[in-house]
């Protein structure tokens, strides 16, 4: 499945070096990473995918391996392999899943905010299956859509987000594939089996938020089975939404892992 791309770069840069991939995490968008790329796209070539279900990208069912493969089919349409990938919480599983069933093409990789391992997403996985049961009004403006997501969201940055993903207007309807991310949550929450001995041996980089609890020392056997080259770097004053909450100092981890 080829996904909808946002591409930017530098007007007089060196394209020698490799892309740099930006991939956003469930209910996001490629223009969630807005800021980052157009400051790393000063120097680099970059582009910033919209996952399948979400965005402007097409709909269907979906697990990491799939999700990957997405990934890979496009940047390949863009001639933009190797690459470096930047992925945050369900985009940075799909990132690692693409470095460990594509090793070539992944130059470098930056994981914000997830392990590799089942966990994460409880709380996503009854939103999502609430939001695919609410029905649709025939109209929706945007305090409508504030007070009509409010009825199964009391947190107004989570409706913020999923306002994002909502046409307003006359015969309103979600712009990303619910039912599909609904239905493939128990996927989206765990991690596939992956082939005996698979292993991604470029610079990995962790990421943590120092107030999160998606990357837990129980899960650094696996970070270290898969990639043995990997760092681990904590952002003290972030939580899940590290480039949201701490956006210089993910600024800084960035530009440095990029030795920018």
């Amino acid at each position: 499945m080829l996904l909808n791309t946002i591409e930017l770069g530098p007007e007089n840069g060196d394209l020698s070096q490799p892309p740099v991939v930006f991939l956003h995490g469930l209910f996001g968008r490629a223009r969630n990473f807005g800021f980052f790329q157009r400051r790393i796209a000063a120097n680099r070539r970059t582009l910033a995918l919209d996952l399948r279900n979400h965005g402007g990208s097409p709909h269907g069912p979906m697990d990491y391996p799939v999700l990957a493969a997405d990934v890979c089919e496009t940047l390949a349409a863009h001639d933009a392999l190797p690459a470096t990938v930047v992925g945050h919480s369900m985009g940075g599983k799909t990132a690692m899943m693409l470095a460990l069933s594509f090793p070539a093409e992944v130059h470098s990789l930056m994981v914000v905010d997830i392990a590799p391992g089942e966990g994460g997403f409880s709380q996503s996985h009854e939103l999502a299956r609430r939001l695919a049961g609410l029905p649709l009004p025939d109209f929706l403006d945007r305090a409508g859509a504030e007070a009509w997501l409010g009825q199964v969201i009391a947190e107004k940055p989570v409706r913020d987000l999923m306002l994002m993903n909502l046409d307003l207007g006359e015969k309103p309807r979600w712009t990303i594939g619910l039912k599909d991310i609904a239905a493939s949550m128990p996927a989206i929450i765990g991690w596939p089996d992956v082939l005996p001995g698979a292993r991604y041996d470029g610079p990995t980089l962790f990421v943590a938020g120092g107030r999160s609890h998606y990357i837990q020392p129980d899960n650094y056997p696996a970070m270290r089975r898969l990639f043995p080259h990997y760092r681990l770097e904590t952002i003290p004053d972030a939580g899940h939404w590290v480039h949201a909450q701490a956006p210089q100092a993910f600024l800084t981890a960035l530009e440095n892992f990029l030795q920018i």
